[in-house]
């Protein structure tokens, strides 16, 4: 349908307390759900700002801490919205100027961070530490600096450099800030063509996945690209992709 969904780590995050009433989505599913339902960003945030239903958070798998999320979209229009619980109430931030968001803080406040470094101005000097922070506003000044193209390969290159620009060298970690943990992996999304792009930091190039090439018919078999058995790929790996079970979702207790 041309609607991107992402997810990442907001230490601030605080989700509703669910009384088992109101219907409920698993935090592991949210992506899901939008990617399944919506076509556009306007689609999606009219139903959400509904308030039909509750996401619903549980403790990460090892046990350590509770997984806190924000969610963002995007279309091929090049609309976006993020959307954050804060003290238990969902925030949307929807807009097409909203092209980046990192891990910490909430976004309101790197939107204030932004105005803040868009007065000094990013070719006199930027941040450079790996905090999230920091890194949002790298990635919004060099976004929108780098050159505007119709070239697939240029207008490719040039969003992977500002998000490598952006990413958190490979081996630091700080154990009490998972927001701050080594990028394992980038992707950039063609929208238009339906193109998906996949870059490992463990690997040497750059494969994608065409989804000319995909059976998305309702009877089509599910499936996987391996990217843990140590395999390098090139290019279009979409007949690489192999029949395996369907993915379950982490439910709500």
């Amino acid at each position: 349908k041309g609607l991107v969904a992402n997810l990442l780590w907001l230490a601030e995050s605080s989700y509703p307390q669910w009384n088992g009433e109101r219907p409920a989505l698993s935090i592991a599913a949210w992506v899901q759900y939008m990617l399944d339902n919506f076509a556009t960003v306007d689609e999606a945030v009219a139903e959400v700002e509904k308030n039909t239903f509750d996401v619903v958070s549980d403790m990460m798998p090892d046990g350590t801490r509770m997984a806190t999320l924000h969610l963002s979209i995007s279309d091929a229009m090049g609309d976006n919205a993020i959307f954050e619980y804060v003290d238990g109430k969902l925030d949307i931030h929807h807009s097409k100027a909203y092209q980046v968001m990192t891990n910490s803080p909430v976004f309101d406040q790197q939107l204030a961070l932004d105005d803040y470094w868009r007065n000094i101005g990013g070719t006199t000097f930027l941040p450079g530490t790996n905090r999230a922070a920091d890194r949002f506003v790298r990635a919004s000044f060099y976004i929108n600096a780098i050159p505007k193209t119709e070239d697939t390969r240029t207008a490719l290159a040039s969003v992977f450099s500002v998000i490598r620009n952006t990413s958190v060298p490979f081996g630091i970690s700080t154990p009490d800030q998972p927001n701050i943990s080594s990028t394992r992996w980038r992707t950039v999304s063609d929208q238009k063509d339906k193109v998906y792009y996949f870059e490992s930091t463990l690997y040497p190039n750059v494969f994608w996945i065409d989804f000319k090439d995909v059976d998305f018919s309702e009877k089509a078999p599910v499936k996987k690209l391996n990217l843990l058995s140590g395999k390098t790929y090139a290019g279009n790996t979409a007949k690489e992709f192999v029949a395996t079970k369907p993915f379950q979702f982490l439910g709500i207790k």
